[in-house]
């Protein structure tokens, strides 16, 4: 995973006069995911929002190199990771929130329907009595309006559920880190077909977050280049999506969207890694403890999904 700079110095400066966030992110081709550093320039306090553990599911191997790329990039800043960030339980790549809490610290947190998704997954991957289905594998379950800071920065979680029933975007100074929820403008919205996922309320969701400034910075999870489009691009503003969002801009009503998700859901199939990567991040990114063998095993359910 290549690290793609996001900020520059004369950035920085401006974000040291205005208030504003700085933001890095690094975007990971295999999983198609965009992790994001966000710290305050002033006090040099950070998060780090949806990382990934690389995980070759050929070989049933799990490497560090993209949260490797992530600790580097935080020690040369100097910072201080205070949150480990969730948007959602994600079903396309592994988090490597544990990982990074070794090497850099910070509080994970994700939002408190993650309770529900560990119900219903629980049930499918028909999890033994150790796995915890109250969320305290996570150190913080956000609800919505819950506030908090990034140093000097505050910060609101916004529950916009839809995608999954836990979805959780953050509204960080004047940018905000809206998961799966919307894609760029030129690309859409996110699938609803999930266990939980409501079409309905992704679109109610959608125009909650339509309500922030159109200057608003918005920081994305995944990008899938367009039709035409020649680079992977992960950020945008609130105003190009109310104008520009190929299904959800101004003027489409909640039934049309609907009937749009819905019959588009209808074509999609499963993410590669939806198994291994819900039973994983369900358990706040924490791999299965290993066997009398020493071995760790992930299960895979069949006719199930």
């Amino acid at each position: 995973m290549d690290p793609i700079l996001n900020e520059t110095t004369a950035q920085i400066e401006k974000a040291r006069k205005t208030g504003s966030p700085v933001v890095r992110s690094f975007f990971d081709e295999l999983t198609n995911t965009a992790t994001h550093v966000v710290w305050d320039p002033l006090t040099k306090k950070a998060a780090i929002v949806d990382s990934v553990l690389d995980y070759d599911a050929a070989a049933g191997c799990t490497k560090t190199a993209s949260a490797d790329a992530v600790i580097e990039y935080v020690m040369n800043e100097g910072l201080t990771v205070d949150w480990l960030l969730e948007t959602h339980a994600h079903a396309d790549h592994l988090s490597a929130a544990p990982y990074l809490q070794q090497s850099v610290g910070g509080r994970l947190a994700i939002g408190r329907e993650i309770v529900c998704v560990q119900k219903v997954f629980g049930r499918i991957f028909d999890a033994d009595t150790d796995f915890k289905r109250d969320g305290s594998d996570f150190d913080r379950l956000f609800k919505d309006g819950d506030r908090f800071a990034i140093g000097d920065i505050e910060a609101t979680a916004l529950h916009v559920p839809g995608h999954t029933p836990a979805d959780i975007a953050y509204v960080i100074g004047d940018v905000v880190f809206t998961g799966d929820t919307l894609f760029m403008p030129d690309y859409g919205t996110a699938r609803t077909d999930f266990p939980g996922g409501d079409a309905r309320q992704l679109y109610r969701s959608i125009r909650r977050l339509m309500q922030l400034p159109d200057e608003t910075r918005l920081f994305l999870c995944h990008d899938y280049k367009a039709v035409g489009r020649d680079e992977y691009v992960w950020e945008t503003t609130i105003g190009a999506q109310r104008i520009g969002n190929v299904h959800v801009h101004e003027g489409v009503g909640e039934d049309d969207f609907v009937a749009m998700r819905t019959s588009r859901d209808a074509t999609l199939s499963m993410p590669k890694l939806i198994l291994p990567s819900v039973q994983v991040n369900m358990c706040g990114g924490h791999l299965p403890k290993p066997e009398a063998n020493g071995i760790r095993y992930l299960k895979i359910p069949l006719n199930t999904l």
